[in-house]
Formats: structure tokens, sequence, C-alpha cells
């Protein structure tokens, strides 16, 4: 099973649980079904966010400089702009 499975496949259960309980298919008690069963896809997508911009300024906080990819990147530059100009294009 390929990720892109695994993660439709968990989206689909995750959605049918929540549709059986907010249809009310499952019984709940009143206040679980009028009160926090309506916010609670608005309050899982803010933790998402929440926990995705976390993990953003995680890397942006841990980001490690590399001199060597650095080096071989304006090379692989430098080689695109000569095979560039070889064939007429101005790329200055």
């Amino acid at each position: 099973m390929t990720r892109a499975q695994q993660t439709i496949s968990i989206g689909l259960l995750v959605t049918s649980l929540y549709l059986a309980l907010y249809l009310q298919l499952v019984p709940l008690p009143a206040l679980v079904s009028e009160e926090i069963l309506p916010v609670l896809p608005f309050w899982a997508l803010v933790s998402f966010g929440a926990y995705l911009l976390f993990k953003l300024g995680l890397g942006v906080f841990t980001f490690n400089d590399v001199p060597k990819a650095h080096a071989e990147l304006m090379a692989e530059i430098e080689l695109a702009r000569a095979d560039l100009r070889t064939k007429g294009v101005d790329v200055d």
C-alpha cells in the first residue's frame, strides 16, 4: 500500500466515523451531539494548522547551512548558463 493510499484510507475512515456520529446513526448524549460534534471539524482543522506551523518553525529553527551543497549548486548554475550561451540564449 502506497503512502497516498494509506492517507486516503485513513481520511475516509475518519470521515465515515464523523458522519455516523453527526447523522446520529450512533446514539450519543445530547450535549455531545449538539454542542461538541458540529465544531469538531473546525477544531481538527485549526489543530492541524497549528501542528504544521510548529513543524515549519522547528524546521526553520534547526536549518543547517551546507556550504558544499551551495558550491555544487552554483557550479550547476554556471554549467547551465554556459550551455545556454552555446545555444544563443542571453542569460545575464
